[in-house]
């Protein structure tokens, strides 16, 4: 019996090969759209969930609130790991990690190490970070040890052993020894780095950290032992403050409200202090996208099978008269559809094989390494194939059984009016949500436009910037550079737009004329910064060598440190006392707000005082010429002065622009996406048109033979889709305008969305449909009438 149904389905697949390849196509394109969805939401959920005590582990956050402000921190005091551990006994261990731009001397070649951190000896009690060779106990417990990755490894060592090998560390050549290899760590994690240096190499290095109450640059992680409540210990924080940094914190009037963060938690919720970030929104839009591609999907798969009713309606009608029961015909049907799915699955499998690597190259990271690699992967697969097509091949296998063999051998066969009804609200919604796509992807397309092209405040074209590290000789680099023909313009300073800037403790004058305690942002600059920047000045004025007082007295602060301060105008804040880090002087200028952060984020107060102790990073106007020549010219100047570090650059309207990576990965994978489900919508309505067709063809055939042109034939059944269309539309454009204002809430500076984005939409959708039914509609009016009529 099973035999049968096989070859029965397959000569009815095979006679009908059109519909049976869109099916499969559509089929095929949904599963490989989801699988691939599927394959993203589930490796962004999984960060960090490999540590076997992942539950037990918390991140400390710190929040600081000043008079003026409250700044939210994933960072704290380097104090506070090791005195929560003496004074709460529910904490079963801590470690601390902190980044380490590091040089690395190995022989007579030199690396700049930028993936590594300094970590308590501690990292591999708390984390499952694999450790190949060496104690996890003792691999971070002395000073000057490090940990290599077996990538790092391989390249400072290649094959040979680095175990108790030696390497020279940071400017100052500190030999370092090799006390542990791992395993590279994961993609999903947070704490994805090449090389681990012992926490007690950078105590060394800066005596007196561990005592340091006011000095945040500690990311810290607790243990904590099993069965402990996180907010019962939370509750004790107050008080461990109090006893350990009560009276600095009054007196310095910035007080901290301490709390524990889930391990798990940190990737798709934090916004601060996190390594690596995700979105929480994205893998929700992700799965929302996943579930329509999904429900379109099934829902071509019951319009396509059943506009072929009509043709297999006498086949059905002969069967059951032979003696055919229903349940055998259901099984028959409902086998049919399953034959379907499972050449879906197959093709699936090649297909997400061959644009597998093109998807890990969209979504910036390795997500799959492939079907071989992960077979689990192979199995859900096959098993949303089945049940996709056992729930969608239900509707039309009841349908299609259901056929009375009287009625269908004498030709008076008609659907009936709640199939038709069914079938036109299943195209209405899978043509909304393709509309809601639609939209939602214009309205991405254009708030990253707009962060692209809105104006920062400041120069970012022809700049290359250099970071010299603190390089003793970057003064005398700087000299040799700016006399080449090339280059128009240099610049020190400790930072670039785009880039991290120093949290400075500072007391301003305010309006009221008392010392305002803030935490302000901090760019140490030299004479040249504001000028090469052409950030513009709107009270006082800048630095100057005209001025002694200018390298130890002088701050230029931004328009929203003077809003902070209470001053009405810029004016009023020119001339005002300032004390930060030791220094003491006046306001001696006002600049324009610039964006020296991300879009993201609205424009923070920021201060600049000349430190040339403070500057390491160069930037560099390159004239538009000959830019091969001025960038030898700038490296041989490099290798002369500064032989000990290898050079590298770029320019910061890339590197400013990479903030945006994540949301513009974000909206290719929407637009592809999207138009994977505008494609099978497309489908499901030339399903619909053909089953239309098909139901008319005697009214077709007698409308012709009456004179009826094939323009008014495409009219007659294009006209009833198109109001189906517009239904769509209507019920497409609130939910597009909710979920995309939801989205565009993460940006502190972005587009409003115009009403021509729904009107643009709704005309897309519009071409789409009409090309979509007209080749059908054509079709059908350019049948014989005579072989229409004999059909009937």
């Amino acid at each position: 019996m099973l035999k049968n149904y096989l070859k029965i389905a397959w000569r009815n697949l095979w006679r009908n090969k059109i519909f049976s390849l869109i099916n499969v196509l559509g089929l095929t394109v949904g599963l490989t759209a989801c699988f691939f969805i599927f394959l993203y939401v589930h490796f962004e959920l999984s960060y960090d969930q490999f540590h076997a005590k992942k539950d037990r582990i918390y991140r400390v956050t710190c929040d600081v609130k000043t008079p003026s402000e409250t700044i939210k921190g994933g960072i704290t005091p380097w104090p506070f790991a090791p005195n929560m551990q003496r004074d709460f006994p529910e904490i079963d261990a801590f470690t601390r990690v902190s980044n380490a731009n590091l040089l690395v001397k190995k022989g007579n070649i030199s690396f700049q190490e930028d993936q590594a951190l300094f970590a308590d000896s501690s990292l591999f009690r708390v984390f499952d970070f694999k450790l190949l060779k060496g104690d996890p106990n003792t691999a971070l417990r002395d000073v000057n040890s490090i940990v290599l990755s077996e990538t790092a490894a391989k390249k400072y060592f290649g094959n040979a052993d680095p175990m108790g090998e030696t390497v020279l560390l940071t400017g100052d050549l500190i030999p370092s020894t090799v006390t542990g290899v791992m395993a590279d760590m994961p993609e999903n994690t947070q704490l994805k780095v090449n090389m681990l240096v012992s926490m007690s190499t950078l105590t060394k290095l800066n005596a007196g950290l561990d005592k340091a109450w006011g000095n945040f640059g500690a990311t810290t992680f607790l243990l904590l032992k099993p069965n402990t409540s996180a907010d019962a210990l939370v509750a004790k924080f107050p008080d461990f403050i109090e006893r350990h940094n009560g009276d600095e914190r009054r007196k310095s009037k910035m007080f901290y409200t301490v709390a524990l963060q889930p391990l798990t938690d940190i990737y798709l919720n934090t916004t601060y202090g996190a390594y690596v970030n995700g979105s929480r929104n994205n893998v929700y839009i992700f799965t929302v996208i996943a579930l329509f591609i999904l429900f379109i999907a099934a829902i071509n798969f019951v319009n396509l099978t059943t506009a072929r009713s009509v043709e297999r309606a006498k086949e059905i009608g002969i069967r059951k008269v032979v003696g055919a029961t229903r349940q055998e015909l259901l099984r028959q049907f409902i086998g049919e559809c399953l034959l379907l799915c499972l050449m879906a699955f197959v093709l699936t499998l090649v297909l997400f094989s061959a644009l597998l690597p093109a998807f890990n190259l969209l979504a910036g990271k390795t997500i799959s390494h492939g079907l071989i690699a992960e077979p689990v992967y192979i199995v859900i697969l096959l098993l949303a194939a089945i049940l996709i097509g056992l729930l969608a091949g239900i509707y039309p296998a009841l349908v299609l059984s259901s056929f009375k063999p009287i009625l269908v051998l004498k030709g008076r066969f008609s659907t009936s009016s709640k199939g038709t009804l069914l079938r036109k609200g299943l195209v209405v919604t899978q043509f909304a949500i393709s509309i809601t796509l639609i939209i939602g992807t214009i309205i991405v397309y254009l708030q990253m436009r707009y962060m692209h092209n809105k104006d920062l405040g400041f120069s970012k074209e022809q700049v290359l910037v250099i970071d010299t590290h603190g390089d003793p000789a970057r003064d005398a680099f700087k000299n040799a550079i700016s006399a080449l023909p090339g280059v128009t313009h240099t610049t020190m300073s400790s930072g670039i737009p785009g880039g991290n800037t120093e949290g400075a403790y500072t007391e301003i004058q305010n309006k009221q004329g008392e010392m305002q305690v803030a935490n302000l942002d901090l760019y140490f600059v030299d004479y040249d910064f504001i000028p090469q920047y052409k950030i513009k000045l709107v009270a006082g004025r800048g630095f100057s060598r005209d001025f002694g007082t200018d390298t130890t007295h002088a701050m230029v602060v931004n328009e929203t440190a003077v809003k902070l301060l209470g001053y009405s105008k810029p004016t009023d804040a020119v001339g005002r006392s300032f004390r930060q880090w030791g220094r003491e002087g006046t306001i001696i200028g006002v600049v324009k707000d610039f964006h020296f952060r991300s879009l993201q984020e609205n424009i923070k107060p920021l201060t600049m005082r000349i430190e040339p102790g403070g500057c390491e990073v160069l930037s560099i106007v390159v004239a538009p010429g000959d830019l091969r020549g001025t960038l030898a010219g700038i490296e041989s100047n490099w290798k002369t002065l500064i032989p000990n570090r290898p050079f590298s650059y770029y320019f910061l309207d890339k590197f400013f622009d990479r903030q945006y990576r994540t949301e513009e990965r974000f909206g290719k994978l929407f637009f592809n996406f999207a138009l994977l489900a505008i494609l099978i919508s497309c489908l499901g309505l030339l399903g619909l048109a053909s089953y239309s067709a098909l139901q008319r063809t005697r009214e077709i055939g007698i409308r012709k033979v009456m004179g009826a042109s094939v323009t008014d034939i495409v009219n007659l059944l294009s006209k009833d889709f198109l109001k189906l269309v517009f239904l769509s539309f209507l019920i497409a454009t609130p939910l597009a305008w909710y979920s995309m204002h939801k989205w565009l809430e993460i940006f502190a500076y972005r587009i409003s969305i115009a009403w021509w984005v729904f009107l643009v939409s709704g005309v897309i959708a519009l071409v789409i449909a009409i090309a979509t039914i007209s080749y059908q509609a054509i079709k059908a009016a350019l049948a014989d009438p005579v072989k229409s009529m004999r059909a009937e």
